[in-house]
Parts: C-alpha cells; sequence; structure tokens
C-alpha cells in the first residue's frame, strides 16, 4: 500500500513539473506583473517602473530624449510613464506628485525653472525615489542624484579649435574672422557656455595659448560683447561686431539675422548658439545674396545640420545628443536599481562626451543625431 501511495506521488510530482514546464514565461507586459519578477528585467530578474516629468516636447530634441529614455529603459524590461509639463512649472509639480503616488521606482526630470524644481525632487526623495536629472540642471538645494547633459564648454571649445584649424587648412589661417553670433535668450546658462566655449577654441586655436589662458581672455571677450554688443581679440584676428537674439528657432533666428547680416555684409562667419537659429541665418545669407560665409554652431546635432555638413554648406556642430544623454541616464538609474550602487557615491554632474561633428566624422555620429 505504502508502494503504491509512493507511486501515485512521483506520477502526480512530474504531471505537476510537465505542466510548469510547458506554461508561457512571463513577458512583463501584464499590468498586474509590474511588481513581479520577470525574465527581463535586468540581473535581479526585477521589473523596475520609471517616471519622466518631461518639461516639453516641442522641439526635436525633447522628443528624441522622451525616445531615448523609452528605448533604453525597454532595452532592461521596465515600465515608463511620460507626463509633460508644456513648461507649466505648476503641471511639473503635479506631475511629479502623480509619479510619486504610482510609487515609482525612480524619476527622470528634465526641469521647467531650476529653483521651482527643488521642493518638487526633494518630495520624490523624501518618498523614498532616487531623481535623476536630464539636460536641465536644477539648483543645488535639489537633493536628486545627478544631473546628465552634454558638456556645454567643451563641446563649443573643440568647435572653435577644429574651425580654427580647418581656417589653417585652407590657407586662409591669416585671415580675419569677422563675425557675428546668434544667441538664445539673455542670461540663459547653457547659451553662455557654448558661445565663451566656442570664443575659448577659436582663440586657443588661432594663438596657440594654452587652455586655461584662452578662457580668460574668451570670458573678457564674452563680457565685452554683452557689455557693448561687439568684441574683438586683436591676437586672434577674431571680431564679433554684433549679436542677435533668437530663441533658439529657426524664425527668430532669421529675423535676428537679417539686420546684422545688412550692417555687416563683408562678414565672413556667422556663429550661433544651436543649429536652429543658424538655420534661419542661412535663409538671410540667401536673401541678401551673400554667399561664401562659414556657418559655425557652438552645440545641436540637427540632423538637418549634419546633412548641410554633409554637402559642405554648414561648417560643424557640437554635439549635444538627446539619445547619448538618455542613454547615459539610464545607465545611471540601472546602477542604482539594479546594482545597488549607492547614490550618494555618483557624481553630481555627469556629462556626455564633447566633440566637433564637421565633414571629418559627420558620418559616424549621424546616428546620435536628432
Amino acid at each position: 500500500m505504502k508502494k503504491r501511495i509512493s507511486t501515485i506521488i512521483a506520477i502526480l510530482m512530474a504531471l505537476l513539473m510537465l505542466v510548469a514546464a510547458c506554461a508561457p514565461a512571463a513577458d512583463g507586459n501584464d499590468a498586474n506583473d509590474v511588481d513581479n519578477d520577470v525574465v527581463n528585467g535586468g540581473e535581479t530578474g526585477e521589473q523596475f517602473r520609471v517616471g519622466f516629468a518631461q518639461k516639453t516636447v516641442d522641439s526635436p530634441y525633447f522628443i528624441a530624449l522622451v525616445a531615448a529614455v523609452e528605448r533604453y529603459a525597454a532595452e532592461r524590461g521596465w515600465e515608463v510613464t511620460v507626463l509633460t509639463a508644456n513648461d507649466d512649472t505648476e503641471v511639473e509639480s503635479e506631475n511629479v506628485d502623480s509619479l510619486i503616488a504610482m510609487g515609482k521606482d525612480l524619476i527622470f526630470l528634465n526641469s521647467v525653472d531650476p529653483l521651482a524644481a527643488v521642493p518638487v525632487i526633494n518630495r520624490a526623495v523624501d518618498a523614498g525615489i532616487p531623481v535623476i536629472n536630464l539636460d536641465s540642471a536644477p539648483d543645488d538645494a535639489g537633493r536628486h542624484v545627478t544631473t546628465v547633459y552634454s558638456n556645454n564648454p567643451q563641446n563649443g571649445r573643440h568647435v572653435g579649435l577644429a574651425y580654427a584649424a580647418f581656417l589653417e587648412a585652407e590657407g586662409r589661417g591669416d585671415e580675419p574672422i569677422i563675425g557675428i553670433i546668434l544667441s538664445g535668450m539673455m542670461g540663459n546658462v547653457a547659451g553662455q557656455e557654448r558661445r565663451t566655449g566656442l570664443f575659448a577654441g577659436i582663440i586657443e586655436g588661432r594663438t596657440g595659448v594654452a587652455e586655461a589662458e584662452a578662457w580668460t581672455m574668451a570670458e573678457q571677450f564674452n563680457t565685452d560683447l554683452t557689455n557693448t554688443g561687439s568684441a574683438v581679440n586683436a591676437q586672434a584676428s577674431f571680431e564679433i561686431r554684433g549679436q542677435g537674439w533668437g530663441g533658439w528657432t529657426e524664425e527668430a533666428g532669421l529675423e535676428a539675422a537679417e539686420d546684422l547680416i545688412t550692417a555687416n555684409p563683408d562678414l565672413n562667419v556667422v556663429l550661433g548658439e544651436n543649429d536652429q537659429m543658424l538655420f534661419g541665418a542661412m535663409t538671410a545669407l540667401r536673401n541678401a545674396g551673400i554667399e561664401g560665409v562659414d556657418i559655425v554652431a557652438a552645440a545641436d546635432g540637427a540632423l538637418r545640420a549634419y546633412d548641410y555638413i554633409r554637402q559642405g554648406l554648414y561648417f560643424g556642430t557640437g554635439e549635444n545628443s538627446p539619445w547619448l544623454v538618455g542613454r547615459r541616464g539610464v545607465e545611471v538609474a540601472e546602477d542604482i536599481l539594479v546594482n545597488g550602487v549607492d547614490p550618494a557615491s555618483i557624481p553630481r554632474i555627469i556629462t556626455t562626451d564633447a566633440v566637433a561633428v564637421t565633414i571629418d566624422n559627420v558620418d559616424e555620429r549621424y546616428e546620435f543625431g536628432f
């Protein structure tokens, strides 16, 4: 009798094992499964739920940044919820509160305003949710883990160095640089970093001074530009005759460039803090019948600019890639959520590598454009 019972138990165990082996594996897509362990959720097998409070999706850059976070999180089997503030700080605050209420494991934030973001960030941290900033840096009072963005000063510097080397290679090393510059918005820190870096690279490349000295000279150059509307560095034979405010857009860039181009028909370069404003400047130059002017952006990375670089219509731009920023942000999140890295040990600022995208490397950098 005991032998018969043992046999029956063995058969039942074998049947149970067979059923388990034939059952479909969980794919992590069922809303009821989000808190359970799944096959594709990282080393621990856990599917994490992350939120992204994005300030706006009114430009290709911000659209690509959202797509990057979604893509690289999905590769790890994570669930992503994206909420957009439409550049409204109150909506941003409500969005973060919603993500907190959802019990997200981590929140990515691209904030509208650096000061308004502080209490928003700190509420999430108080709820036990780490916050990683992408692209926009909040005030230091925020208890976020880190801010991931492109290296604005060094992007500008690398472009400036490349432009100086280009002029030398073209036999124009002794030719004076006479230009105008299109800037985004008054007081914008990123814009100031970009243009000052561009000035530093041009001065360093044309004079051969050390980088530290070039930065000092560039800061004085930028101060002169801010105070008087123009600036000259005689040692580098470099002159900016006017600064226009183009609000980061092609339409405003066109408008800002028109008067400056009319007043300076002998210019040989138009500098800018992003690609979109320079597209407007290119139209202004065509409308004025002016040719042979170099177009140089301190930073951006629009695919349209990359196409112009390939065609020889645009010198270059600094790589400000939403794909690289998003990928790096997700990698930091993985360190925290999967690998158990202490958030306090992570640097407060993480930048992507500075790259000047020119005809020499545009094909290899094309995939990171937007």
